[in-house]
């Protein structure tokens, strides 16, 4: 039986406050889990906060408890509760989050090892003695001159990428690295037959690394897909652009930042007729900042081109690469890094995955030989860890009368990879005796878990942040909070671009929200939108009036607050940066933080 919640989310929301709920009865669908699934997402949502007394909020004291709001929110999101196995780990692996009541929004990729873990082997007897079963400490001791947290340093190469791809597993002398490369490819759902690793010191290096090689001077374009400006990706457009080589973008439409889809078909069939290969493809699939999802088909549009196809997996969530379009489009190159412990120690490694098949389109480059490729050293092995040969999948490709792209939106909660040679990897990795805790939660976890906890936060955040008015919204127009990309979304992301304005419109910078936030113990980031394509000259002026001039349309930028959501991310950390952006209601609070601030200061200096 529906909760009186959903009773009244199943009507017009006269509130304005939700997306407007699904008006076909439940019971007349036919029999669609696709349909049936987006139908509850969208009564949920709605639901969330319509329960309220007041669903629209104009001053952060009115705003309901954290207590409150996870019952309406667990009320609303019935199924949240069948994920707890990840609050299970985040409280026994990673239980500094609650000691120090740190909020990590900030985080992109995928973490390797567990604050337990490296715990375990850093710190005091005391605490390395605590069992992963046992309750979380009351605190951690922290010893005076306690080495860095890493289970590995870098070592720097002189070598050449093709000369590494090629004869880099014979001349590997280190044991951990080998073993490492195993478990990663594992994870990744990627074959050691079909693909080769190279580890590089940064995402920014395996980008440098792969223009450097890569012939631009023969394949003289590169085409990208990013609606925000991505350091790694302009050091490749201009690798290619000293070789002469041209570079082009997709565009993205305003405010939705959807890719215009006519203008990047016609850039990537423009160099049909060519009789060489157009260039590279660089193909994120989903947007880091934004939470946009791309289709997988532009990856095959832009293979039947002859485009070589790079895809980068850095903003992919975890277990992502076993969703069904990865299995299928195989690109000849992929990049994704790994940072060490989440919440932690963000340092890590960047992977390159380069297509054995394409291999032999990489040229040999002074340049590319002296930067980028690194050999991971063991500082500390942990302890080897024996793990069960996986069970049977819980979830199948058994999507009977289905077509092609209604499994490629299903495949999130229903598909993983069914080939078998990759589950052969998965389970030599996991047997490697390298010990990597995060990557083993996120196993553990599961794509369908992982994809159906981050939907329900990230949905539940977005409604949330546009139930924030100013008290006289209706008079002045003017709202708290500007969201750009999808907002309440079944298939969005796990991230979240938006802007915070003051009660006369004007936009609040997002350094200085990022700087409050971490005040609040709230890790934020904040990037450029880029790109952007707006249809009505009039509203490029409005929307982009405090930016940065441009010289034309498609250069238009604008600055955001960003925050992603990852499998650790729980219901009180939405909640906290929710209850944290209220604050803006206050037209003085920003103010009121300055003084704080310098007040703060004074204190420490006399002390």
């Amino acid at each position: 039986m529906n909760s009186p919640c959903l009773k009244q989310a199943s009507k017009t929301c006269l509130h304005g406050c939700c997306a407007a709920p699904l008006r076909t009865p439940r019971s007349s669908m036919t029999n669609n889990n696709a349909t049936v699934i987006r139908y509850d997402f969208s009564l949920a949502t709605a639901a969330s906060l319509c329960c309220y007394p007041n669903p629209q909020f104009t001053n952060h004291e009115s705003l309901p408890s954290l207590q409150e709001s996870y019952a309406y929110f667990i009320e609303a999101y019935t199924q949240y509760s069948q994920t707890d196995q990840a609050d299970y780990i985040r409280a026994h692996e990673y239980h500094h989050l609650k000691l120090s009541k740190h909020v990590c929004l900030d985080y992109i990729g995928h973490g390797l090892f567990s604050f337990s873990q490296f715990q375990k082997h850093y710190q005091t007897p005391s605490i390395a003695s605590t069992s992963s079963s046992s309750p979380p400490p009351t605190s951690i001791p922290q010893p005076l001159n306690s080495p860095e947290p890493i289970f590995f340093d870098i070592s720097y190469k002189s070598v050449n990428l093709h000369t590494q791809i090629l004869y880099g597993r014979q001349e590997s002398e280190f044991e951990f690295e080998f073993e490492m490369k195993k478990r990663i490819m594992a994870y990744m759902n990627i074959s050691e037959v079909d693909y080769s690793l190279v580890f590089t010191a940064n995402q920014s290096s395996a980008f440098k690394l792969l223009a450097d090689s890569y012939p631009f001077q023969n394949n003289p374009n590169l085409l990208s897909v990013y609606d925000y400006k991505n350091e790694a990706v302009d050091v490749m457009a201009e690798s290619c652009k000293k070789r002469r080589g041209r570079v082009m973008s997709a565009v993205f439409s305003w405010p939705n930042m959807r890719v215009h889809s006519s203008k990047l078909k016609r850039k990537i069939g423009k160099r049909k007729k060519m009789r060489k290969r157009p260039g590279l493809f660089v193909f994120p699939l989903q947007s880091r900042v934004t939470g946009v999802r791309y289709s997988y088909q532009w990856m095959s549009i832009a293979q039947e081109n002859g485009w070589h196809v790079l895809l980068d997996a850095c903003a992919l969530g975890p277990k992502d690469m076993e969703t069904l379009g990865l299995s299928l489009f195989k690109p000849d190159f992929l990049i994704c890094s790994f940072f060490k412990v989440f919440g932690e120690n963000p340092s890590g490694v960047g992977c390159l995955f380069v297509k054995k098949s394409s291999a032999s389109v990489l040229k040999d480059s002074s340049v590319a030989s002296s930067i980028g490729i690194v050999s991971l050293i063991a500082s500390s092995i942990p302890s080897r860890l024996v793990v069960e040969k996986p069970s049977d999948k819980e979830v199948s490709l058994k999507q009977k009368g289905h077509t092609f792209s209604e499994i490629v939106e299903l495949e999130r909660d229903y598909s993983v990879s069914d080939q078998s040679e990759n589950w052969e990897s998965y389970e030599s990795g996991k047997s490697s005796g390298i010990e990597c805790r995060g990557l083993d939660h996120a196993d553990e976890l599961g794509l369908v878990l992982i994809s159906r906890r981050a939907r329900y936060l990230i949905n539940w955040l977005v409604n949330a942040l546009m139930s924030l008015q100013h008290p006289h919204y209706s008079e002045y127009g003017h709202q708290l909070v500007k969201i750009y990309g999808p907002k309440i979304k079944f298939d969005r992301g796990p991230s979240l671009a938006f802007n915070v304005f003051d009660w006369k419109g004007e936009k609040i910078e997002p350094s200085i929200v990022q700087k409050l936030a971490d005040r609040h113990n709230i890790s934020l980031s904040y990037g450029i939108l880029d790109h952007i394509w707006f249809s009505d000259k009039h509203q490029e002026e409005k929307e982009t009036k405090s930016e940065t001039c441009r010289s034309e349309v498609e250069g238009a930028h604008v600055s955001v607050v960003t925050a992603a959501l990852g499998f650790l991310t729980n219901f009180e950390d939405v909640y906290r940066l929710w209850a944290f952006v209220s604050r803006f209601l206050d037209a003085d609070f920003v103010e009121k933080e300055r003084w704080r601030y310098m007040a703060l200061n004074q204190k420490t200096v006399e002390v």
